[in-house]
């Protein structure tokens, strides 16, 4: 938190990040150690990509483990929390820099040097990171693919990056459930014209393994002959890839998100302080996975950077380390750590309202000063509940696999301002962004006028170089949405107030065209949300052959009675009917809303809209490879068949 007696107004903060970003970058850059200083703050030679930091040399690796050895050494640095198995684990910087070590040396035994590729497809366990700082640490670039991710996924991956090493276990776990890995990596390498020289797996007990000559080894046992094995850093070019991660829900031929050194150490390290006001000696709380972007950057590499512990947790948001229904588990560790920031999905907290509210009271939450959602949009019930329940700021944030770091957010770390629930809130440093109407990509300035969420290049540090090993890709996928404008494009539907806070509305190819009249599902879906009977809702535009579409919604009631009960249900459905069109307008107002027991989510808590989409206009809902549980989405294919 900025305690200076003359603090810095985040208005002149931001306007110095756009207007002199040499100046205000180079100041930043001093928050991490370069081995070589940067010779070239920015190169914007060849628009839109951009180079930051050219000609310095540093290594993640150091700056994220090595470099506070000599301060803090035997302070937690890792916490690894398991409810699938019950297990907690803390690791100091010390110990961190050891384990890093040995899977470094068991990387370099196995022919993986600078530029190499190692794909690591592994649930949320300590080892997982270990491997991934490993990879930066001897200048390899890890490719993190989510765990339990479908064979045919896993192998368009395995292509795509060509690695030389894969690095896996045995089995996930999920709600107490074994998921094995094994067999899903043997398919996929199966499946893949390109095969990998090794695979290293971690045998956790779960399931027995089946090895392949030749190709598998235990880690174990390749740790154990490099047990004192001493690695250095490799020093590499700021601009040098640091890893490849893909997009979630890619079609046809994954998009691989390369991200550099130098730029992306640098824009974690500022976020932490002017962002997530988290600094060394605290303990971040990220639940989330790292097979997705919130995990590589808030997980794994800027609470390290900032000389913070992070806590890495494997299970459910209310499973405790019993295995049984715990809706606090969350709380208690944050009593038990001493956690000062957390962070996660709103869906997270949508799961977590529908348990007994006392339990948000029941552990000692003195620590926490912020609670960090991310994601998804926030609607504003939800986020009204959580903060009257914790007692703390709750500060949505918005960004992108694509950006690494946030977009919109609340620098509190330079100056303390308001929040507005539904709103994450201003521009972040460094990004130029506007609302452009989305057929004429002229720019909307007059408030609450509705538009596509786009920034202007140079993209800040962090941002993503390109496409892997794709250029034009990269500039196509991105960069020209609009005639005549060199913008970069979310593809989300966004609005400013008149104190110049945006709202996310959704995905702009997430329109209803009702009777040629456009709305946004987001929301319809925040109106629902609000009556005091529903706990989530998800909405869909259906095809209608009168209007075009129409809009179809899909809720948890707070009261099970409304899914086993017809006359409750309808008298929920009309009071939701009539709330919609009071709000926003008839032409809003849904042509029905069901009431299920769950709605299809990703494993990262994410809803899958158009899936469900697709099932009212009796489609197929294509990969369904990263859905948590299955039978939800059964449930409603048996409500539209009746």
């Amino acid at each position: 938190m900025n305690t200076a007696p003359n603090p810095v107004r985040y208005a002149d903060f931001y306007r110095q990040s756009i207007e002199h970003p040499d100046a205000f970058w180079a100041e930043q850059a001093k928050l991490i150690d370069w081995h070589t200083p940067p010779q070239q703050i920015l190169d914007t030679s060849r628009l839109p990509f951009v180079r930051w930091f050219a000609g310095g040399t540093t290594n993640l690796c150091h700056n994220a483990v090595d470099r506070h050895l000599a301060t803090r050494a035997a302070q937690p640095a890792l916490i690894a929390v398991s409810t699938e198995t019950g297990s907690e684990k803390t690791y100091t910087y010390a110990e961190l820099h050891a384990h890093v070590q040995r899977a470094a040396a068991v990387l370099q035994a196995l022919g993986v040097t600078r530029g190499d590729r190692v794909l690591i497809y592994m649930p949320m366990i300590a080892e997982a990171i270990f491997a991934m700082l490993a990879c930066v640490r001897i200048g390899a670039i890890h490719c993190v693919v989510f765990g339990g991710f479908a064979s045919s996924s896993l192998a368009s991956r395995i292509e795509d990056a060509q690695p030389k090493v894969i690095i896996s276990t045995d089995a996930g776990s999920r709600g107490r459930r074994v998921i094995p890995y094994k067999p899903l990596l043997d398919e996929a390498i199966h499946l893949s014209v390109y095969k990998p020289s090794a695979v290293v797996l971690h045998d956790r007990g779960l399931v027995p393994m089946e090895l392949v000559a030749g190709r598998d080894h235990i880690a174990s046992t390749l740790e154990a002959q490099q047990q004192n094995t001493q690695v250095p850093c490799v020093w590499l070019d700021a601009t040098e890839p640091s890893y490849v991660l893909y997009t979630s829900g890619t079609t046809g031929k994954p998009k691989g998100v390369q991200r550099d050194t130098g730029g992306y150490a640098v824009a974690l390290a500022a976020s932490m302080k002017h962002i997530y006001d988290c600094h060394a000696g605290e303990t971040m709380f990220t639940a989330s996975d790292i097979g997705w972007v919130v995990g590589h950057s808030y997980i794994v590499y800027a609470p390290l950077l900032a000389g913070a512990a992070t806590v890495v947790y494997e299970g459910l948001p209310t499973q405790g380390l019993d295995g049984k229904t715990n809706g606090a588990i969350w709380w208690s560790l944050v009593e038990k750590y001493k956690v000062s920031i957390v962070f996660t999905a709103p869906t997270a907290i949508r799961v977590l309202k529908q348990q007994d509210p006392a339990l948000l009271k029941k552990h000692d939450l003195s620590s926490l000063r912020m609670l960090f959602l991310a994601g998804e949009p926030l609607d504003e019930p939800t986020a009204r509940w959580i903060s009257e329940g914790l007692g703390v700021p709750i500060i949505d944030n918005y960004w992108q696999t694509e950006t690494g770091w946030p977009i919109i957010a609340m620098a509190n770390g330079v100056e303390r301002m308001p929040s507005k629930f539904g709103s994450p809130g201003l521009p972040a440093y460094g990004y130029k962004v506007k609302i452009l109407h989305e057929v004429t990509g002229e720019e909307l300035t007059a408030p609450n006028e509705k538009g596509v969420v786009v920034f202007e290049g140079p993209t800040p540090p962090g941002f993503m170089q390109t496409v892997w090993r794709n250029d034009e890709r990269f500039i196509y996928s991105y960069w020209r949405s609009f005639p005549d404008r060199m913008v970069y494009s979310t593809f989300d539907w966004g609005i400013r107030d008149a104190d110049g806070y945006f709202y996310i509305l959704g995905r702009s190819d997430d329109v209803i065209n009702i009777a040629g009249h456009r709305l946004g599902t987001r929301e319809i879906e925040e109106s629902i949300a609000g009556h005091p009977g529903v706990a989530e809702v998800a909405v869909v535009g259906v095809e209608d052959p009168l209007k075009g579409q129409v809009a179809v919604g899909f809720a948890i009631p707070k009261d099970s009675a409304a899914i086993d009960d017809s006359e409750v249900a309808k008298k929920l459905e009309n009071e939701v009917m009539h709330r919609v069109a009071e709000q926003i307008g008839a032409l809003a107002r849904p042509s029905r809303v069901h009431f299920v027991a769950a709605l299809p989510k990703t494993r990262s808590g994410k809803l899958l809209r158009r899936a469900i989409q697709a099932i009212c206009e009796h489609r197929d809902p294509g990969d369904l490879t990263t859905i948590d549980d299955v039978s939800s989405l059964q449930a409603i294919r048996e409500m539209m068949k009746s």
